[in-house]
């Protein structure tokens, strides 16, 4: 049988009760005579009215955890107030731990290692939606979060979940038959989906890979499900929002094929340019560009789609809004500069990356300010695929803003640097603005987590939904659940979540290996 968390009490909370004089008994003997309430002295009536007036207030705590002072309180109270002010969880993570650990907070404990989601209810955008899809490059929203950009960014992440849920729930395609259409699993009810996007390779596998491994199946084939196009389709949700919005959703790598793109790094350049001087990575732009024997390539088919929707909803406020993760990231890039190249009137376009890695070089980047794309890259200091592909002369500068306005005025340094950022072909560039997080601050999680841990897409939004500033990177109040985060990277997670995940969801273990929901629910509404 299942018990409850409060159940129990630690021992030490066992002086902890409420006695009341009617079931107040003392055992007959010579040295402990029965004495009745009735019979007893009026101070003793009066002590132990007392003693059960202190016990009630003692067991009584505050539900939101607030500090409540009191003017004419004892020393020992207000050094309790005075620790507690003092927030020694900062500065002493295990603290922290210990905290989350204890009796009080063990509720919320278990509804975060449950599968049940904890929702806060979404604020209305309205006139500001501009500003949360980045018009002024997400300025004062960032350091602290704003709660409502907070929502959006984890929002957007699940959509590039279902695209990776959708995948890998069927990912092997034909090479012989165009694909039939796929069903996604939306974390939004209020959006449909309209288009499906492939990705297709222009390189092959060598022959000995299928001598050597001839059952690799999908992980070979050169075209594959990347992503999708959805359109917000609920009324109330787009009033909401302040518009109706269309969100283009890519998955990060999954085959072999896709791998071997990502290290084609040498930067190339743009066909559709004049400027030979923006140019983006060779593997990227194969991705974008190429077409599959029986589908169209992501770019042709992205921006049909567009057209089409802007077509359709001419007249009201529309945005688009391009999520990915890892490769998704980099392919996102790429598409929002599609999409404004082929389009002469285009609503306003955000990007919202995970985990991407640099796409272009400087060149690139000043491309998309250009054409106002704004790009919000979330980045976790310890993801090592944001560092690649290329070096990186401009960002190492741009460290030391003093040393590079000294070097610049210098004419035969500033021809050299020129020349070393447009001609190598390595010379990359990061593109927008940075919302950085760490998996350090994760009381959760592992300060040496592994690679795979700090690329996770289900790790990024555990460290958004709990970052709060830079001075105070988790906040207390997080609401995304742990039990995915637990089930994708349990190596990663301290141990003292992990055992107490098994022990709260012992009898419910059959239950954690179902599959997804049709619907997957956003933790952070």
């Amino acid at each position: 049988m299942h018990t409850g968390i409060n159940s129990t009490l630690p021992a030490q909370n066992l002086h902890v009760f409420h006695p009341t004089r009617a079931s107040f008994m003392c055992n007959n003997s010579t040295l402990n005579p029965v004495v009745s309430s009735s019979a007893a002295p009026s101070s003793t009536r009066q002590h132990l009215s007392n003693l059960e007036k202190l016990l009630q207030k003692t067991n009584q705590t505050d539900p939101e955890g607030v500090v409540k002072g009191c003017s004419n309180g004892s020393v020992e109270t207000k050094g309790k107030v005075l620790l507690e002010r003092l927030n020694l969880s900062r500065i002493w993570p295990e603290m922290s731990a210990a905290d989350d650990m204890s009796p009080r907070n063990l509720n919320r404990l278990q509804r975060l290692l449950s599968k049940t989601m904890e929702y806060s209810p979404r604020n209305n955008l309205g006139s500001r939606w501009r500003e949360y899809h980045g018009c002024y490059d997400w300025s004062g929203l960032l350091d602290p979060l704003d709660e409502n950009l907070r929502r959006e960014v984890v929002r957007y992440g699940e959509f590039v979940q279902a695209a990776y849920h959708c995948f890998h729930s069927n990912p092997a395609m034909s090479a012989d038959e165009a694909p039939l259409p796929r069903h996604v699993s939306l974390p939004e009810r209020s959006y449909k989906v309209t288009k499906s996007l492939y990705a297709t390779s222009s390189v092959g596998l060598p022959q000995w890979v299928d001598d050597v491994a001839p059952n690799l199946g999908w992980m070979t084939q050169q075209s594959s499900w990347m992503g999708f196009v959805a359109v917000c389709d609920d009324k109330r949700e787009i009033q909401r929002m302040g518009r109706r919005d269309i969100v283009i959703a890519l998955r990060g790598t999954a085959t072999c094929l896709e791998w071997t793109e990502n290290f084609r790094a040498q930067l190339v350049e743009i066909s559709e340019s004049h400027e030979p001087t923006q140019k983006v990575g060779c593997g990227f732009l194969s991705l974008h560009k190429t077409p599959g024997a029986h589908v169209p390539s992501l770019a042709e088919s992205v921006v049909d789609e567009v057209q089409r929707l802007t077509e359709m909803y001419k007249g009201e406020n529309l945005s688009i809004t391009i999520t990915g993760h890892s490769l998704g990231a980099a392919l996102s890039l790429l598409v929002a500069d599609e999409i404004s190249s082929c389009s002469p009137q285009v609503p306003p376009m955000a990007v919202f990356s995970f985990g991407g890695p640099r796409v272009g070089n400087k060149g690139f980047a000043d491309r998309l300010n250009e054409k106002n794309i704004k790009v919000l890259r979330i980045v976790n200091n310890q993801d090592l695929i944001t560092k690649v592909p290329g070096v990186f002369i401009d960002e190492r500068l741009k460290q030391d803003p003093d040393k590079l306005e000294e070097e610049q005025r210098n004419e035969s340094f500033a021809r050299v640097f020129n020349m070393l950022e447009n001609n190598n072909p390595w010379a990359y560039s990061h593109v927008g603005t940075e919302l950085k997080v760490d998996t350090k601050m994760s009381p959760y999680l592992k300060p040496n987590a592994d690679v795979a841990c700090c690329h996770d897409l289900e790790a990024y939004l555990h460290l958004v939904d709990g970052f709060l500033s830079m001075e105070c990177p988790f906040r207390s109040n997080a609401k995304r659940s742990l039990a995915k985060l637990i089930d994708n990277q349990k190596s990663n997670v301290k141990q003292l979540y992990t055992d107490e995940a098994l022990s709260l969801n012992l009898e419910r273990r059959e239950s954690f290996s179902i599959s997804m929901v049709s619907c997957l629910p956003s933790p952070s509404r």
